[in-house]
């Protein structure tokens, strides 16, 4: 697996059968770097309806091509914009494509599409590769204790994490959330986009250092990429 980060919560993941997977896709975000792959991909995940997240969705997906998976609103909304192929699902359910399996699992948040309508719950994803490697992607989300269900059941190798306080998860909130999920690799997101987003890497760290449970952190910078076989 290649897992390239493309700042705030954007990632690229390409599977090992070559299949591209791309989440929350804002490409056009601030800390983009200059050499994203705009596709086509095979999927786009989105795990809920604010700008940072649906982003650059409407423009990627402009062909059948492309399977774009989300909550039930927010395929709705695609497809009356035009999204010629979106998969629409809720939480708890898992959707089987091509020997690769994407659950949708909760997260505490809000969503609200651009127009300001319901965009459904917000939710996160466990995507579990044709290898049988599984990545967290935690979405935008507070800590909550039913994260130990999500390490329990999928044992994510892989934890995608948001660490940027305010809106998401702090840096201490999210070093429990480790202690919950226990995955072997945790990639801190969704921090420093913006001024509001205040929390670091350093401090996630040293709050990590305090528990007992101490995944390897995979510090990324825009445009780098993790390669786990």
């Amino acid at each position: 697996m290649e897992l390239t980060f493309y700042g705030h919560s954007c990632f690229k993941i390409v599977s090992p059968n070559g299949k591209k997977i791309l989440i929350d896709p804002w490409v056009s975000n601030p800390q983009a770097p200059k050499n994203v792959d705009l596709g086509p991909y095979d999927y786009i995940l989105i795990t809920h309806a604010h700008g940072d997240h649906l982003g650059d969705a409407i423009k990627l997906a402009r062909t059948s091509v492309t399977q774009v998976i989300a909550i039930h609103e927010i395929q709705q909304y695609l497809l009356s914009k035009g999204v010629p192929n979106a998969i629409g699902m809720n939480i708890g359910g898992s959707y089987r494509s091509n020997g690769l399996t994407f659950t949708m699992v909760m997260a505490l948040h809000s969503s609200s599409l651009p127009d300001g309508s319901y965009g459904g719950e917000p939710c996160g994803f466990v995507i579990t590769l044709e290898n049988g490697l599984r990545v967290y992607h935690a979405g935008d989300t507070g800590l909550f204790y039913d994260m130990k269900l999500i390490g329990e059941l999928y044992q994510p190798e892989v934890a995608l994490l948001p660490i940027g306080d305010h809106y998401v998860m702090g840096p201490r909130e999210a070093a429990k959330a480790c202690q919950l999920v226990k995955p072997k690799f945790v990639i801190p997101m969704h921090y420093q986009t913006f001024p509001i987003l205040t929390g670091t890497v350093e401090e996630f760290k040293a709050f990590l250092s305090e528990e007992n449970y101490q995944p390897e952190v995979i510090v990324l910078r825009p445009g780098e990429s993790f390669i786990l076989k």
